[in-house]
């Protein structure tokens, strides 16, 4: 994980593992280079090769106890909101896949661009037989139109860059060579605007969101764990699969 500066902008690269699997460590990692954001007006966030995030590390996860489970979800959540919450616009460059998880992640962002390769970007968790978190509801329904929401969420698909526009998930589908630069550019348009007015139309867009988030958090989170827990041997399935 590292922070570079482009001028006003911070650019946050996520350098966690081979696919920046979410676990402990890489949150830790995350909010690390949050709290370097310093006075940067915006910021980009990016994975690096053909992973943008693929999702909770279940390698590590997979073994929790459910207080152990309860306790990093609380952690994702908080950590999700920090994003949701930041005053300053972020733009995600999603490089590559970004699944469950990972696509959370970016739907915290103001803007998604994605490149336009073979990658695969959705909440497929409902593929797992677990659900999804307030945090993971709330910023999704914020964030993507009324219509996508049956796909997106309950059917658990996961989509190719260009059906993930379509479906509003993403705003941009640019070529893969030109995607750092167009994040970067649509970042530094952002952070030209004066930053007082930025931070008051954001914080309005988004605050009746946290509140909700925020109101009902513990019950739904109980209720995730619930369903991560019993669903316990398609996880070990797919990690012995992932091992292959």
């Amino acid at each position: 994980m590292r922070i570079e500066r482009h001028g006003e902008v911070a650019v946050l690269r996520l350098e966690s593992g081979k696919v920046n699997a979410i676990g402990s460590a890489f949150l830790e990692g995350l909010n690390a280079l949050l709290d370097g954001l310093g006075d940067a007006k915006a910021a980009v966030v990016v994975g690096r090769g053909n992973a943008f995030s693929a999702g909770l590390d279940l390698h590590d996860l997979v073994d929790l106890d459910r207080a152990s489970m309860r306790s990093f979800i609380a952690k994702f959540d908080a950590t999700m909101l920090r994003l949701w919450e930041l005053p300053i616009p972020l733009v995600a460059a999603v490089n590559g896949h970004a699944i469950a998880g990972g696509c959370v992640l970016a739907l915290q962002a103001d803007l998604r661009l994605a490149a336009d390769k073979d990658a695969r970007i959705g909440l497929n968790e409902t593929q797992l037989g677990i659900g999804l978190p307030a945090v993971v509801l709330e910023t999704l329904r914020a964030q993507v139109p009324p219509s996508s929401l049956a796909a997106i969420a309950l059917e658990g698909r996961l989509f190719s860059p260009r059906e993930a526009l379509q479906l509003g998930l993403l705003h941009e589908v640019v070529p893969e060579a030109e995607l750092f630069e167009r994040a970067l550019a649509r970042a530094q348009s952002l952070a030209a605007l004066w930053p007082a007015g930025v931070r008051q139309v954001k914080s309005a867009l988004r605050a009746p969101v946290a509140a909700r988030i925020r109101e009902i958090d513990a019950t739904q989170s109980e209720k995730w764990v619930e369903s991560w827990l019993s669903a316990e041997p398609i996880l070990r399935s797919t990690v012995a699969r992932l091992k292959k």
